[in-house]
């Protein structure tokens, strides 16, 4: 199977459905089809063939999803870039996946490269980069059926080539929508950046039929205009969009909506509360994860626990095992492990197949969680940056919820410290909102009055901007 085929039968299933709606206008899942055979022809025609590794560098737009099928339907390994990419980043991240090719629109910085062509289409122009990498050394010949090649967030270090198969994608879409139920009579409404969100987002809802919504911004007023244009029935946002939209102002309401989900990182219960006070509606947290997909998510108990991701969906196994990797009791905190369809192949430098990285079948997120005798799941945060202050485990993320409910804090970033008697200390620096005032003292105050002692900051540092990961989350370290 090619996941290009998904789209050839969703174009032949609902052939005059609307499959994106932008602002540039409306185009059908034969009009997508069409126009991204004609791409896969010229992108055929400049050897774009098997083996071959291509970046995409494109702004959400139908023509970022026309580049990416045009590339899977060459039988190439698609890897999309984030056209936001200061020319530092590009350049390491093009020498550390081996890309031979590189497509963009233009948008971002132009990238380096030895030659370079021009594909015009009734969309606008594309250039096609070519590296110094021969076109004859595949660009990951450890996995058979390469399709995706998608680097993790790097949170907390040094990021991870993770490569998907073409089977690993179909069954994940198929795992994920066994939960989420889309068909052709939704639209979702779509906010996100596509190059860190497509497999089980873009990918699930072409292969389903759903209509995807493309906003120009992520404005509350694009979103809710544009959801209410398209009659918008899901949206598949952050916590950032969800605290935007709570905020609104306006009488404005979501009509279509009937479900609101929240990825890439973790989100707060006041948020989750005052979007439901807002529009009427729960938020429920996804579980998403590069090297798997999408196996959790909080459709059940997303109104009386905001902040739990959720119960595992029905085709994965989850459990919390200890340091010597077995299953823990429930309410017992330790490692996230998942076992299911859809996992990755493998990583791409150097060179491992999964086989030689999943223990027992199960794969170790990284995360620290609990279970409780329900299966309800909550993330307490990454086993890499908790901190442990005199023996106490304080975990950045639940310091972080709270400083976030303080009406003067936008955002902020908490960590350890290294500290001569304690081991490590909390430290938190904190962006307020533009005219915001407030004091150390005080802050420190409102988290001593929700917080046990060990966990509330004893060095507050404020600031203006927070260094973050291209997909949104706080970069943890460097």
């Amino acid at each position: 199977m090619n996941v290009y085929t998904l789209l050839e039968q969703a174009a032949q299933k609902w052939p005059s459905n609307y499959a994106i709606h932008e602002d540039a206008g409306s185009i059908t899942f034969s009009e997508l089809l069409e126009q991204t055979e004609n791409l896969r022809n010229k992108l055929s025609a400049l050897n774009i063939d098997k083996g071959i590794g291509i970046g995409i560098m494109v702004q959400n737009s139908s023509m970022f999803i026309r580049c990416l099928f045009a590339g899977i339907g060459c039988n190439a390994v698609v890897m999309p870039i984030s056209h936001q990419l200061k020319k530092a980043e590009l350049d390491q991240l093009i020498q550390e996946a081996g890309l031979h090719v590189i497509i963009d629109d233009y948008s971002g910085i132009a990238p380096d490269t030895a030659s370079q062509e021009i594909i015009t289409t009734g969309k606008g122009n594309l250039r096609v980069g070519y590296t110094n990498i021969s076109l004859k050394k595949s660009i990951a010949p450890h996995i058979s059926d390469a399709a995706f090649i998608r680097f993790t967030s790097g949170t907390t270090g040094k990021s991870k080539g993770v490569i998907i198969s073409h089977k690993a994608v179909e069954e994940r879409i198929e795992a994920a929508n066994a939960a989420l139920q889309l068909g052709p009579t939704d639209a979702v409404i779509w906010v996100l950046p596509m190059a860190f969100h497509f497999l089980v987002s873009i990918v699930l809802y072409i292969r389903y039929g759903a209509a995807i919504i493309i906003c120009k911004d992520f404005l509350a007023d694009t979103i809710l205009d544009a959801g209410e244009r398209y009659k918008g029935t899901l949206l598949y946002a952050s916590p950032m969009h969800i605290r935007l939209l709570a905020s609104d102002k306006t009488e404005r309401r979501f009509t279509y909506l009937k479900r609101v989900i929240s990825t890439s990182t973790a989100i707060s219960s006041n948020f989750c509360e005052a979007f439901k006070k807002r529009f009427s509606i729960d938020v429920s947290q996804a579980y998403g994860i590069i090297e798997i997909g999408l196996p959790i998510i909080n459709l059940q108990k997303s109104a009386l626990h905001p902040d739990a991701v959720g119960h595992a969906l029905p085709a994965y196994c989850v459990e919390i095992l200890s340091g010597n990797f077995e299953v823990l009791p429930a309410n017992t905190l330790g490692k996230l492990a998942i076992k299911g369809p859809g996992m990755f192949d493998g990583y791409l430098s150097p060179p491992q197949l999964k086989a030689d990285i999943v223990i027992n079948d199960w794969f170790l997120t990284g995360d620290l969680a609990i279970k409780n005798s329900d299966g309800l799941i909550t993330v307490k945060g990454r086993e890499k940056s908790m901190i442990n202050v005199s023996g106490n485990k304080v975990f950045p993320e639940e310091v972080e919820q709270v400083i976030l409910q303080h009406p003067a804090v936008a955002d902020c970033k908490v960590m350890g410290i290294q500290h001569a008697l304690l081991g490590e200390t909390v430290k938190a620096m904190v962006v307020l909102h533009h005219s915001a005032t407030i004091g150390v003292d005080e802050l420190a105050d409102f988290c001593r009055s929700r917080l046990s002692t060990y966990k509330v900051p004893q060095l507050i540092e404020f600031t203006t901007q927070l260094e973050m990961t291209g997909s949104g989350k706080i970069k943890r370290s460097s």
